[in-house]
């Protein structure tokens, strides 16, 4: 929590102002004294240092400001993208998939892949990685493996992440159209990916557009 005015409890502080001008080190009333004469609040910006650096600003405004620098933050968290495919899925819905894909990727965002397995193709799950591996080495110039193909149930799930956007070179981008297959794609919904404790994805499904 930030402390201001008096709840500040060194004794003496660095003092700083709303332009950035050093005051040096101040006793504490004498920091407060300075601060009121200005009209503004002493704010502790600094507690771990020694002495406490303190900063003579408006609170308020400062308060709002730090609100809006975490909700930025926030909003440039990377966010997980999701693209489903089967084992049955053909090449046409594949071109159409991997570009969509390529497009998440070449935006930043990583994709988790995710191959479901339907009745007796549950009997033959090595398809499954051989899809995904094949994925992996079609999307090789625009994303690297963050976490292998896994199985987990009736599916098996990956994530890539883009390599850095000047070693990037886009494969399947002039692939457009509609899905044949129509429910590969869900509506967007939170999802929470436990396999990966580094972020907080977000599971973006794709609707069947053109």
């Amino acid at each position: 929590m930030t402390r201001i005015n008096d709840r500040i409890r060194s004794p003496k502080v660095r003092v700083v102002t709303s332009d950035g001008q050093q005051l040096g080190v101040l006793g504490i009333r004498e920091a407060l004294a300075k601060a009121q004469e200005m009209g503004l609040d002493l704010v502790e910006i600094a507690d771990k240092a020694n002495p406490p650096v303190c900063k003579i600003i408006d609170y308020g405004k400062y308060k709002y400001e730090q609100s809006k620098l975490k909700k930025q933050k926030s909003k440039s968290a990377t966010r997980m993208k999701e693209v489903k495919f089967r084992v049955g899925t053909g090449e046409h819905d594949y071109n159409i998939k991997m570009g969509r894909a390529e497009g998440f990727l070449d935006t930043n965002h990583k994709c988790r892949f995710v191959l479901q397995f339907r009745g007796r193709e549950n009997a033959h799950k090595e398809l499954g990685f051989v899809v995904l591996n094949r994925i992996i080495n079609d999307l090789k110039t625009m994303a690297q493996v963050d976490q292998a193909p896994k199985l987990n149930g009736r599916a098996v799930a990956m994530i890539l992440s883009p390599l850095p956007q000047h070693q990037r070179k886009r494969k399947f981008h002039l692939f457009h159209g509609e899905l044949i297959d129509e429910d590969d794609f869900e509506d967007d919904e939170e999802h929470d990916d436990h396999d990966h404790h580094d972020d907080h994805p977000e599971t973006v499904g794709e609707n069947h557009d053109s």
